[in-house]
Formats: structure tokens, C-alpha cells, sequence
């Protein structure tokens, strides 16, 4: 006989910003909590680029990404939750009393009162360059993410795409590189409009122009591309050291978008509580959306406080509306003394 499940009062899914603070939050209510997230390691899409420095986060101007994801994960077991990693939630059950069992693609079951989903943009994978034999050199020079800009120092980089997170490695290529040239089949590009004009004073910028093959001398290492004209089919070869694409992301939800949920491709419908349509569970972060929506790691913040709050509020109609700030809290006082801190 299997050993009973442990009963949560919040199960938070997803490990980024809004997961993180959610959790944090959710201590600072004295909530039973437990985090799950498929990696094996707190950040979310943070992960992706931690080396890109954030320059709109309250209270930092500016902050490298990886030290963010360190502070975050420190401020997100203050009040130790339980963390569950490597796990594919894919089922929802209902139980006759009120309360959920969630289920992993492992087999594991996690039984909880109330759910919040901070799923970002789902399980993203990289979309592949759509060019027969490329798996081959993801190995050596073809990269998909940039984790360290110190393998790219004198280096010639050739970047295809026009993302907003191709034009921020441009961005920070451009002064350790050798050469930069990003390749994009529009002549529009995304990403805030003075980070667009940085990149295209700096690097060499062609539009538009598709990368349409990988040429090699010893079948293991690109040594140059050839970029086609979009309208023309005029064709330049480029010498490189290193090839870096950014063509977009591809969602999954792993079953979650079967749940019932109000929900398009990437989001979730709420409300102004962050409540969805089924009861009990609510959303954070970029997976909510709702009218007045703020597209920043910020906006995460107040949606995590917001969904804690509601979730609080849904197991004690009769519980404050919200916590008391950490200088009134009384769950910060043990802490205080801790630090040394005299209160008066």
C-alpha cells in the first residue's frame, strides 16, 4: 500500500519570477506550500540567458540575470516550501472534498487545496535551424543559447533571427566579438526600439536575408554560411567562427491546456484576482492574462501576491486580504532577531 499524500495549501507550478515570488509570498502567509517545476533548478526562462543584463527591475539599475535567479531562489524558501523538481504536471483531478491531485509525466501525485500556475510560456524548446545535417554542429560552433559571452570573445558571429533576444546577444556581442552579422528575413525586428538602433549602428545588419546553408571543410565545425536574399535570391557567403539562431520558441503545456481552463495558445484567461474559470486555481506571471496586464518581471511580483492572495482568501473567507508588510509581520520577527535587528 502506497503511502498517503501529503496535503498543500498552495501548490505553485513553474519555477520563474512569478513561481519564486509566489512562494515567498505564500510563506509570508503562513501557507503550506510546495513548488514544482520541470528543470531541475530554479529560473524559468531566466535560465535561458543569464549573462543579459535587466535593466527594468525595481530596486536594481542595473542587474546582471543569473544574479537575479540566485536572489530570487534565496527569497523564495525564506520560508523553506517543499520543491519538487523534474516534474511534467500533466493531470488534474477533482476530489469530492474540494481539494486537487495534480500529476506528473513521472507517475508522481501531489495533493493540494489550491493551485496556482506560473507557467510562463510552458516548457520552451528552442525552434532548429531548418537546414539538413545542422544537428550535427550543435556540438562544436551552432548554438542555440547564449549562456557565456566569454566562448564568443574574438570571435566571428553570424546571429539568425530578429527576436528581441537575438538583437539583446547581438547587443552584447558586439564589443567582445570580432564581428556581429544578424541575418533576418524581415526588415523589422523585435525588442525595445533603442537596443534595435544600438545593434544597428554596431553590427552588420542584413534584411532581408535567410541563413540557407552551413558549409564545413571537416564535417564537424562550420566554417562559413551563405545567406540568400529574400526577394532577389542574390546569395553572399560569410566566413564564421561561431553560428548562434534565434528562431523563436515552441511551447509546451503537457496537458495542462486540457484541464477546462479558458485559454489560448499561450495563455491563461483571468480575472482582476488572477482567479480562472475553475475554482481554486489561479495564475501569475507571463501564462495570466487579464486587461490590465504588465508584461515585466515586476508585473510578475503583484501577480504572485495577487494569486497568494486569492488563493489565502478562497481556504479563509474570514483571513485579511492581504499580508502585513515584513515590518509588521510577525513571521519576519524570529528572522530580525536572527539578523540582529533591534525592533522597537
Amino acid at each position: 500500500m502506497s503511502e498517503p499524500l501529503e496535503l498543500f495549501d498552495v501548490t505553485i507550478i513553474g519555477g520563474g519570477p512569478a513561481g519564486m515570488y509566489a512562494a515567498f509570498y505564500s510563506g509570508m502567509r503562513n501557507l503550506k506550500t510546495k513548488l514544482i517545476d520541470a528543470r531541475e533548478e530554479l529560473g524559468g526562462r531566466m535560465l535561458v540567458y543569464p549573462e543579459k543584463m535587466l535593466w527594468d527591475v525595481g530596486g536594481f539599475a542595473p542587474i546582471v540575470c543569473g544574479e537575479l535567479i540566485g536572489q530570487l531562489a534565496k527569497q523564495a524558501q525564506l520560508f523553506d516550501p517543499t520543491l519538487a523538481f523534474g516534474q511534467h504536471i500533466t493531470g488534474l483531478e477533482a476530489l469530492e472534498d474540494g481539494t486537487y491531485v495534480l500529476e506528473s509525466s513521472t507517475g508522481d501525485k501531489h495533493w493540494t487545496r489550491t493551485v496556482i500556475l506560473a507557467l510562463g510560456r510552458g516548457i520552451l524548446r528552442m525552434a532548429k535551424l531548418d537546414i539538413e545535417g545542422a544537428d550535427r554542429y550543435e556540438i562544436t560552433n551552432l548554438h542555440y543559447v547564449v549562456q557565456e559571452l566569454e566562448p564568443f570573445r574574438g570571435k566571428r558571429v553570424v546571429i539568425s533571427g530578429g527576436g528581441n533576444t537575438a538583437v539583446d546577444w547581438a547587443n552584447e556581442l558586439e564589443s567582445i566579438a570580432e564581428s556581429v552579422t544578424v541575418v533576418h528575413r524581415r526588415d523589422r525586428f523585435g525588442g525595445h526600439e533603442k537596443h534595435v538602433e544600438r545593434m544597428k549602428s554596431r553590427a552588420d545588419v542584413r534584411t532581408p536575408y535567410a541563413l540557407t546553408q552551413l558549409n564545413s571543410q571537416d564535417g564537424q565545425t562550420i566554417g562559413s554560411v551563405e545567406v540568400s536574399h529574400m526577394e532577389t535570391g542574390a546569395t553572399d557567403v560569410l566566413e564564421v567562427d561561431a553560428v548562434i539562431v534565434n528562431h523563436g520558441l515552441m511551447s509546451d503545456f503537457t496537458g495542462i491546456n486540457r484541464w477546462g481552463l479558458q485559454m489560448d495558445d499561450w495563455n491563461v484567461y483571468v480575472n482582476g484576482k488572477l482567479e480562472t474559470n475553475i475554482p481554486g486555481i489561479y495564475a501569475a506571471g507571463d501564462f495570466a492574462h487579464y486587461d490590465s496586464k504588465v508584461n515585466l518581471i515586476a508585473g510578475a511580483f503583484a501577480d504572485a501576491v495577487l494569486a497568494v492572495n486569492s488563493a489565502k482568501l478562497f481556504m479563509d473567507p474570514e483571513a485579511p486580504r492581504m499580508a502585513y508588510v515584513s515590518s509588521h509581520n510577525d513571521r519576519f520577527k524570529e528572522k530580525n532577531r536572527a539578523l540582529g535587528v533591534v525592533e522597537e
